[in-house]
This record gives structure tokens, sequence and C-alpha cells, in this order.
């Protein structure tokens, strides 16, 4: 098994969905064994309640979150970087010209995307949850 990187960021287009699930769910499996942020390409234009919600099913608090960018990020001192759109990936590949980081693109759908009634967009944010913790957990086994 690989050792586990000291420093992972998660990166999405907002910073309020996907990668806001994958730092909760690093955090749940893994405590403070590592540090884990999170930043988007742009800025958010509003919070996204339902994200609250299906983390909460989980255990996880999100409710202090605040959204930031590339840009906003004090510390780069990352091993990894989890890219989950292709904007993110494409602004992790231009950070690295400046910071030795591995990044891989972990593709997440985006639950926004989802119609219907609120329950089925729910349904849609659980299985965007399950799917990153699911990867999370494949990616970084405790053997």
């Amino acid at each position: 098994m690989e050792r586990l990187p000291q420093a992972v960021l998660f990166a999405c287009n907002f910073n309020t969905i996907r990668s806001v699930m994958a730092v909760g769910l690093m955090q749940l499996r893994f405590g403070k064994q590592l540090w884990v942020d999170s930043c988007g390409v742009r800025r958010p234009t509003e919070a996204d309640p339902f994200v609250g919600e299906v983390m909460d099913e989980v255990g996880v608090d999100v409710s202090r979150h605040r959204p930031k960018t590339f840009d906003d990020l004090d510390d780069l001192n990352f091993e990894m970087i989890i890219t989950l759109t292709p904007e993110a990936h494409h602004g992790a590949l231009e950070l690295t010209r400046t910071i030795a980081a591995s990044v891989e693109y972990w593709p997440t759908f985006d639950p926004t995307l989802a119609e219907g009634t609120r329950q089925q967009r729910l349904d849609e944010y659980r299985a965007v949850r399950d799917a990153i913790g699911a990867r999370i957990a494949q990616r970084f086994r405790l053997d």
C-alpha cells in the first residue's frame, strides 16, 4: 500500500458541493492523520443547502465551510491534488507549474443538474457523496 499523503487538496468548480463532500469524507475517514483542504475554480454565487443535509446524514458537519478559489489558498504545501471537474483539473495542472504535487482526476457528476422532486434531487446528492466516499476508500485503503 502507498503511504497516506500528508496534505491533499480537493478541487471542483465552485467549492460548494463535490469538493466540500470530499473534504468532509476524508476527514471522517482519516481524522487528523493528514491535512485536507478544498477550493474551486470560480467564486460561488450561493451556498447549496442540499450539501449540508446529505453530509449530516453521515455525521459530517460542513456548516463552517467557506468557499474559496485556487487564488485564495494560503498554504500550497499539498502532496496531492484531486480534481473532480475538468475545469478544476486544468487549474490544478497550472498550479503544479509552481508546486510539486501529484494530480489525479476523479470525474464526478454535478448533482445540481438533477431534476425532479426534492427527494429525487437529494438522492442525486447522496449518490455523489457515496461515489466520492467509495473512491476515497478505494484510493486510500487502510491495510
